[in-house]
């Protein structure tokens, strides 16, 4: 967690002349900002999950129960004073150049969450664990090949 003390004439706070000092401090929570980078990575065209399997369905059934997003379930970060640190792990789509696919993510977390905290982003390591290849997981939604049988890799009847 990091307490920001916000001095008159930031875009911290509002009114006030430059010589009234401190007049509050703003605590975040390391939570908001693996939120916010969850949510940033999420909306990166070519990711198709984020987290590793338990982890991913404990924090979709979190996120259904306490009505919170899970994105930061699946995020880990360490929140200095005034940088941050961010690990994630995530599943890409088939065909994206995953070196260029990093490199957006990088991009549009550094820019969420530098924007939204006012936290230097000084690093984020990227974990790809999976290839997502939509035909494998159109075929297993219902069991089947498409013409009623299973699929060739089901080994029990």
């Amino acid at each position: 967690m990091v307490d920001i003390e916000s001095a008159s004439g930031n875009a911290a706070t509002s009114g006030g002349s430059a010589g009234d000092g401190v007049r509050g401090r703003t605590t975040i929570a390391d939570g908001v900002v693996a939120t916010i980078a969850g949510i940033a990575i999420r909306d990166t065209d070519g990711v198709h999950s984020v987290g590793k399997g338990a982890s991913r369905a404990l924090g979709a059934v979190t996120g259904r129960v306490s009505g919170s997003p899970s994105s930061g379930r699946t995020v880990k970060v360490e929140v200095g004073e005034k940088e941050t640190a961010i690990d994630v792990d995530v599943e890409v789509e088939y065909g994206v150049p995953i070196h260029e696919l990093a490199d957006r993510m990088r991009k549009h977390v550094i820019d969420a969450v530098e924007t939204m905290t006012g936290l230097e982003v000084v690093e984020i390591n990227i974990n790809v664990f999976d290839v997502y290849i939509p035909d494998d997981d159109d075929e297993d939604e219902d069991g089947s090949d498409g013409d009623g049988s299973r699929g060739e890799g089901a080994r029990v009847r």
